[in-house]
Formats: C-alpha cells, structure tokens, sequence
C-alpha cells in the first residue's frame, strides 16, 4: 500500500509525505514514492496519524454483552481512529485469571479488526482481598492490572501488588477513589451540584488515593499509573511527584477538558461518571496538565451501558459515558483548534505515550515501524449524533456538539479496517 500526499504526523514535525506500507510495516517515508501497482490512498489535504491507542475502555464481555461485546467495541473503536484498545477487567467473571485473558485474545483475533490488549485484575473479583494470578495472566498476554471501578482499599495489599508488578515489568493501573469519602455522592461536590439537589464527591475523594498510590511508588521506586484524573490538586501532586523522580503516568478523559460540571444542571444521567465531571479550575488544570506533560496521555474511559442502566432517577443510573467514537473529535476541537496542543502532542497523548507506559509496538510513524495508521480531515466539522454510534453504548451527554475532525480510515498492520 502507498499512502500519497497526506500530511504525516512525525515524532517533532508534520510533513507532507508518502508512506509505502508491505506487510504489515512501514518500509519507506518520502516524497513521490514510485507507483508499483499496489493499492494507493490519496491522502491530499488530509493528516496521516500513528493509530490511535486507547489505554482505557470497557468491552463488557464476557458477560455484560448486553452493554457491549468485543465485536461492537472493536467496531467503535476503528471508526474513532482506534488501531489498538486495553480493556478493564471489570467483566463477568473478572479478568483475573488467565482463562479470561486468553478467552478475550481470542475473541478479538476472531473479530479481527483492532489489535486488543486485556487488563487483569490486581485482586479475585476485583474484592480488593486476595491478589489475582499475576503471573499467569501477564503470561497468558496482559499487559497492565488493574481494580478499574474500585480502589484497592487495604494499602498493604497494594503494596504488594505494586511490588509484584514490578517484578513482572508491567504497571498497576490505579483507580483512585476513597468510597468513604464518596458518601453516596453522584456528581461533584460544589455549587451545580447544590443547585440541583443530588449528592456531591468532594476532590478529596479522589485525592486522597492519588496521594497513598505516589507515596507507595516513591517507597518502592516502581512505576505506577493514575486513571481518569479530574481534580486541580491531582494534577498539582502528580506534577510534584514527578518532578521529585516519582514513576508516576497519569491520564485523564475529554469529558475533563471539554465541559464542566454545570452540563449537570439538566439531570441528565449520561452526565453521571466517575470520576465526576469537575468545575472550570480543574478543567483549566488538566488544559495545563495535558499541556506540559503532567498527564501523559487521554484515554476515552470508554462505558457503553444500555439504555435501562441509564434511562432510570439519576442515583440508581450507572456511572460512565460512551466516549470511544467522540475522543479524537474533542481533541482536535478542544486542544489543537484551541491552541493548547500541537498535532504532534496530541499524537503523542494519544498514541507513543500509552505504547510508552504499556510496553507495545506502536505509538509513532517511523520507517520499520508497525503499519498502524489513521487517516483523517481536520477541518470537516460533525455534529454527535449518539443514537448512530457503532457501539451499543448511546450513552453520550455531547449529543449535538459540533467537532473537527473526521477519521476517514483507519489502517492495523497495513490493513484498511475503517473506510468512512
């Protein structure tokens, strides 16, 4: 395959160039590549991406297929741009043990069309009592452990945990919330929430665990990663951390850059996540986070429910939004048209940092590397229309908003698996 004319998205620059693609590799970049008679893409006007690598998502299955299966997901994901996607473990049963993990690597070599990389648990059934098989399950192909959904409560186990993960060179995944302090609470803790009369998480909340999980890695000198962040001071102690040669990455979500806590003043419950949606300080926080490097890379959190779990009084709805197909539009409209990142930052954020953090092939355009690569128009504009969502998951508070950025294929090992 020759991709010709795109505007290719480099490690430190953006130039005009043709890629030439054979067997699953990236053999050359330059210009005017002769014609050899393999299939071409005219990509003129248009930018040429590393795939784009979404760390964080929910696939439900096995056992909330309901919600969203591994053959939905993965359609999702490529028509977002995504060429590689790591699933949570909060499945039924959990991924805990090496008999899911090769259940779900086989299911997404059977679908067959983005590469997917299984979490498992820190603990059996995610109880936050008794390690998970660690071993078997990094053995069996995962590449992270993680309780996405709780944090794991008993401080000593997680040391443990951290200091097991170390030894088998992968990285726990943390997701930082004390439920004492959560209290019930729904949205966040200030005055939207007052106004409309549903229970608050105050910061500290998600603080609190940020703080226990750096301590922890800082005593072991063992890397860790902070999930989904959303607090102004997160992103300060994450930033300190790191500047004192603390392991710590951090990621955060577009709902935390894109919008704020007033979008929960119309009660609708596709406004219900968690982390909750926060105020204009800890928006312009994560701008900056994002910005200088704090926040490694933005992840979707991608939660596709069904329309029950959602269609009920805002305290029985399930937490999570369906952001898998909306992730690039927002970031190319909200940091590259804002000016907050450039192309090659936001390729960054959303590529060579979780194949970075991971430990996977991928993550940049380079002669020799894997032929993953997205396709897209940045300046043809579309409005969410979450009721024509590929995933099952329609569960989106953004429906209506206008975003740039429009993914016109998506390429896994050389292989077209999107075509708009």
């Amino acid at each position: 395959m020759i991709i010709r004319n795109g505007n290719v998205v480099l490690k430190n620059s953006v130039e005009k160039k043709d890629i030439l693609v054979e067997n699953g590799r990236i053999v050359k970049i330059a210009e005017c590549i002769p014609a050899n008679g393999t299939q071409e893409i005219d990509a003129s006007g248009k930018h040429v991406f590393p795939g784009l690598i979404d760390m964080h998502v929910h696939l439900r299955e096995p056992g909330f297929e309901k919600k969203e299966d591994i053959e939905s997901g993965s359609k999702a994901a490529v028509k977002g741009g995504f060429t590689q996607i790591c699933c949570m473990p909060n499945t039924n049963p959990v991924t805990d043990n090496k008999v899911v993990v090769t259940y779900i690597k086989a299911r997404a070599k059977e679908v067959n069309l983005c590469k997917i990389h299984p979490i498992g648990a820190i603990t059996k059934g995610s109880k936050g009592e008794e390690m998970a098989a660690i071993a078997g399950m990094k053995k069996a192909g995962a590449v992270a452990i993680s309780d996405d959904g709780v944090a794991v409560k008993n401080a000593r186990l997680m040391r443990l945990a951290m200091e097991y993960a170390k030894g088998f060179d992968i990285t726990c995944l943390c997701h930082c919330e004390d439920k004492d302090l959560v209290d019930g609470g729904v949205v966040h803790e200030g005055f939207s929430s007052t106004l409309v009369g549903l229970r608050g998480i105050p910061r500290a909340a998600e603080d609190v665990i940020i703080a226990r999980e750096i301590s922890l890695a800082e005593t072991l000198n063992a890397p860790v990663h902070i999930c989904h962040v959303s607090t102004y001071s997160g992103v300060r102690m994450i930033r300190s951390a790191k500047q004192a040669g603390v392991k710590v990455t951090a990621e955060t979500c577009p709902h935390y850059f894109a919008a704020t806590d007033e979008i929960i003043r119309t009660y609708d419950t596709n406004t219900k996540v968690n982390p909750p949606i926060r105020e204009e300080i800890d928006k312009q926080a994560i701008l900056e986070g994002l910005k200088d490097g704090t926040l490694d890379c933005i992840v979707t959190d991608h939660a596709p429910h069904h329309a029950d779990d959602k269609n009920v009084e805002y305290y029985q709805a399930a937490f999570g939004i369906s952001g898998i197909e909306t992730s690039f539009g927002f970031a190319i409209t909200y940091l590259y048209k804002a000016g907050v990142l450039t192309l090659n930052e936001i390729a960054d954020r959303m590529s060579a940092a979780p194949a970075r953090i991971l430990k996977l092939d991928g993550g940049e355009i380079k002669e020799g590397g894997v032929a993953d690569l997205m396709i897209a128009d940045l300046d043809e504009k579309w409005t969410v229309e979450p009721e024509k969502f590929v995933s099952k998951g329609k569960n989106s508070p953004f429906g209506g908003y206008v975003l740039d950025g429009v993914v016109k294929y998506t390429i896994v090992d050389g292989e077209i698996k999107y075509q708009a």
